[in-house]
């Protein structure tokens, strides 16, 4: 027997981690049970999907199904009855573990068993029984069937107690595939919180795997060289004598792997606070749940938390400079009115975090906030991913232009090119929000959401806002823009709507170029700043150092000094940016006694 298991991630770089737990659920049944694994995107053409299976020829196609992909693989089960008539269609996932089916039966027609919460024992099973053709799976926990067009069987969702018992999903073959994507991985199932809109609040209690095992597991990550592996524990840090030993573990590790992190930021022991301080730079990245600083908002969701608390550690770990931090908030909470939201972005924000992950509230089917919707009055998409439109508290035409804001706060916040100048235009403006609101319209009233941006262009449409709303500073506003392109669009390119300094040995007669050009020949001055300097050729030196003459002394503000929104000195500034390592451009400033361009 031939089965397929797949799924449409929503991107490219994802992986489906589900996919290689029930792969490796059949691996004592390989000799009769042929399993292959498939994973394409929501953005593959159905009929392309659908020609692709069609050519592998499967008795069995099993897809897992998420609110991101219910709407393409509905329509590709469909297509697949009509080229494979006889393949038999099995649909698991959060999706449709706790859909009542009765709402839209037509929706779900073509499906032959349904599998419902953690597959890895009952999918199996099923899977068994189909191969030996008997009825055993009519008595499994979690598993529907279609008789005489009726869904029959057990609709609770099955849970799995002993995480142990579970096989490590991957294979050695696996990281091959996998070098360009995410690799995700679990050391525990379940939450301590039961946010309503969580599909947490359907289940209770939280199981984990046993230190041994995850230390076990963690080391063939380290073995294969991954890049990142990004736990998917709904809260990591959730009982401290399972998080510490793993995160004492990884610490000392010598690898390149990044571990990403699901957190509360409110409960850290001590001793995990030192392992931070004295973790390798990129070893963590932490993603922590604020969802609002409004206390009604987070009372009516049953989350409790301390945002004073959260403040306070998260502060701490930034002075680390080693961790990668990324925040979240949630627009359309119970009683949080736009004025609610602003100000717990304006919190929020005041961290300065290396990332701000804005979302709009979705009701999940099994979720305690969607039996309560009425309630609040909510308003919103009947169909996946079911995402609130208005409620009682906010309307729709505030929450349209947030999402507006959202899109343009991700090209310039969270893209992180735009570090410097960002700082220095949100200053013009009584808040943070206040200026997302400001720049959140500009692009709507020029359409500018309808369309991809590069990063380029960004920065073009940041000088026209600029340009627009504070001419009397654009001269200050053009050089710490240019400071941003330097660090962030690297040594290849240059923004022809601001000036450059010549290039170096430059044939034009330029007072600043033969500064540059001694500079780089002085031995003893380069290695101040380079001490591995070595002067080979040119071509060598403009791919790995540059020389930028700024018109203003901008240094106070880059490094933190003056938060002033205006500069009076007319003292240029030499940096110089090093290329060396392209993921991690450094700058240094230029003492006048190196390279005097103010003379």
């Amino acid at each position: 027997m031939k089965v397929l298991l797949t799924t449409l991630n929503s991107k490219y770089i994802h992986s489906c981690l589900a996919l290689y737990y029930l792969r490796n659920s059949l691996n004592d049944f390989k000799d009769k049970i042929d399993v292959e694994l498939k994973e394409y995107t929501i953005n593959n053409n159905v009929a392309e999907i659908m020609s692709d299976i069609f050519k592998l020829n499967p008795d069995v196609v099993a897809f897992t199904c998420y609110i991101w992909n219910i709407e393409e693989t509905i329509r590709l089960k469909t297509l697949l009855k009509k080229v494979l008539p006889n393949v038999k269609i099995i649909f698991g996932g959060p999706e449709v573990s706790y859909d009542d089916f009765e709402s839209a039966p037509s929706l779900f027609a073509d499906v032959d068993y349904f599998v419902l919460g953690e597959g890895e024992e009952n999918f199996r099973d099923l899977i068994i029984s189909l191969l030996q053709n008997d009825e055993k799976y009519k008595l499994l926990q979690g598993v529907l069937w279609r008789e005489k067009q009726l869904l029959q069987g057990d609709k609770t969702p099955q849970i799995i107690k002993e995480l142990d018992k579970i096989p490590f999903p991957y294979s050695d073959s696996d990281f091959e595939d996998l070098k360009d994507k995410i690799i995700y991985y679990e050391s525990s199932r379940g939450c301590p919180f039961s946010c309503s809109y969580c599909l947490s609040s359907a289940t209770s209690g939280v199981r984990y795997f046993s230190i041994d095992r995850v230390i076990e597991d963690l080391k063939i990550f380290i073995k294969h060289n991954v890049k990142q592996v990004k736990f998917v524990d709904r809260t990591f840090n959730s009982k401290v004598d399972h998080y510490l030993p793993i995160l004492q573990f990884l610490a000392v590790q010598d690898c390149r792997t990044n571990f990403h992190f699901e957190i509360t930021a409110s409960n850290w022991s001590e001793e995990a606070v030192e392992i931070f301080r004295k973790a390798p730079k990129g070893r963590f990245q932490f993603e922590i749940g604020v969802q609002s600083t409004y206390l009604p908002a987070l009372n009516a969701i049953n989350r409790h938390d301390n945002f004073a608390a959260v403040s306070q550690n998260v502060q701490l770990l930034k002075k680390f400079d080693n961790i990668h931090l990324h925040l979240d908030l949630i627009i359309g909470l119970p009683y949080e009115t736009k004025d609610d939201f602003k100000n717990s972005f304006n919190d929020v924000y005041a961290l300065n975090i290396d990332q701000l992950q804005i979302g709009f509230l979705k009701l999940l089917k099994g979720s305690n906030i969607r039996k309560d919707c009425a309630k609040h009055e909510y308003v919103f998409l009947d169909y996946a991913p079911y995402e609130v439109l208005a409620n009682k508290y906010i309307s729709y035409d505030e929450i349209r232009k947030l999402k507006i804001l959202e899109k343009v706060f991700n090209l310039v916040y969270n893209s992180s090119n735009f570090k410097y100048s960002l700082n220095w235009l949100v200053l013009q403006e009584k808040s943070p929000f206040e200026f997302y609101e400001k720049l959140a319209l500009f692009w709507e009233e020029r359409d500018w959401q309808f369309v991809g941006h590069k990063a380029e262009s960004v920065y073009y449409n940041l000088y026209l806002f600029c340009a627009e709303f504070y001419p009397q500073f654009l001269d200050v506003y053009m050089e710490l823009l240019k400071f941003d392109a330097l660090l962030y669009l690297k040594n290849n390119k240059r923004l022809q709507f601001l000036s450059w300094d010549k290039e170096y040995n430059s044939n034009e007669n330029d007072s600043v170029a033969e500064l540059k050009n001694s500079f780089y020949q002085d031995t003893e001055k380069i290695k101040k700043y380079i001490p591995n300097f070595n002067f080979t050729n040119w071509r060598e030196v403009k791919k790995k150092y540059h020389v930028e003459v700024f018109s203003k002394d901008i240094v106070d503000f880059v490094l933190g000094v003056s938060k002033l929104s205006n500069f009076t000195s007319n003292e240029k500034l030499a940096v110089l940016f090093l290329y060396e390592d392209i993921e991690d451009v450094r700058f240094s400033i230029i003492s006048p006694l190196d390279l005097n361009i103010n003379v």
